[in-house]
């Protein structure tokens, strides 16, 4: 493959056979075609290679690197990220699936709107088995043009996993990589919404899997998450005081390299001066499969119908 693709996907993974060839199928099986799928294994110890190996045979659009060591997955999800090439940029998961308009109703938005960073789609949480458990309505203002106010709603409104949306590479050029603190998926999205508004597809194309090896899951504390993102966490420089102040301190550097006004600024720090007085109210900073569902019953297409992988691919280019 010589030409530059319009879209990179990045798919770090570590021992993820279980679910990798589902999740693989789903994105392959994309209608639109415009994209290098770059896999970045950290050194799995399963099946994961050969998985990887033989659908890279299999389609020209693969690219699969493997490392010598377990780096940990922060560390993994940026290192992915430097060996993309195209001008939008997705982070994907090897055990979500991904409904076959994802990608193309993300495109649209961000090709539509010049302004926007950032487009996702409506979701729902699936278990082991790919059956949908809940889905959920997405309340964030990242829409909004208003700086201050997408930071705030980012802070004290239940957030979606915008991390796994389609963005612009060179927006992520310009802020901090994944760090490996407590939360520091939330700090790096928070970065992002202040760069720019985003776009919500009102359609349910993305599948977040919730199973008992999930990292979340795996890894219950706060500091086994850590040491999950990072190895280095491990060593007693890193207690989990320490952690929460990475967290906190790293909202309020998002804000200080935010392209922002003198008076957006203040207002960004105002409210997350709030925010830290308020302890963070209930909901806020929760995880997506923590939060009040919407009714299952409305659901109104399966997750069969929807997605590639259930049906064959569709796509692909030996």
């Amino acid at each position: 493959m010589t030409a530059r693709p319009r879209l990179s996907i990045g798919l770090p993974v570590y021992n993820g056979e279980e679910y990798l060839a589902e999740s693989l199928d789903a994105l392959l099986g994309q209608t639109y075609e415009d994209f290098e799928l770059v896999i970045s294994d950290n050194a799995s110890t399963d099946g994961t290679e050969d998985i990887c190996r033989k659908y890279a045979a299999q389609d020209s659009r693969i690219r699969y690197l493997r490392l010598l060591r377990n780096i940990g997955a922060a560390p993994n999800h940026n290192y992915v990220f430097t060996e993309c090439r195209g001008e939008l940029f997705k982070w994907a998961s090897h055990d979500d699936l991904y409904a076959r308009d994802l990608l193309r109703r993300c495109v649209e938005a961000l090709d539509e709107r010049p302004d926007v960073v950032l487009a996702h789609s409506d979701q729902a949480v699936i278990d082991g088995e790919g059956q949908v458990k809940v889905t959920y309505e997405y309340g964030l203002a990242t829409a909004s043009p208003s700086a201050p106010e997408r930071f705030r709603s980012f802070l004290f409104e239940p957030g979606g996993d915008d991390f796994y949306g389609v963005m612009r590479a060179d927006m992520l050029h310009r802020v901090r990589p994944h760090d490996s603190y407590h939360h520091a998926d939330r700090t790096f999205v928070a970065e992002i919404v202040l760069q720019g508004p985003f776009h919500q597809v009102p359609e349910l194309l993305y599948f977040r899997r919730d199973h008992p090896t999930r990292a979340e899951r795996a890894n219950p504390s706060k500091r086994s998450r850590c040491v999950n993102l990072d190895p280095r966490r491990a060593g007693p420089l890193h207690p989990t005081p320490r952690l929460l102040a990475e967290y906190v301190r790293g909202f309020a550097s998002a804000i200080r390299r935010a392209p922002l006004s003198p008076a957006d600024r203040r207002a960004c720090y105002r409210h997350l001066g709030a925010w830290m007085t308020s302890r963070v109210r209930p909901g806020a900073g929760e995880r997506v499969e923590d939060r009040t569902p919407v009714d299952p019953a409305r659901l109104s297409v399966s997750v069969d119908a929807l997605v590639a992988g259930r049906e064959g691919r569709t796509g692909g280019q030996a």
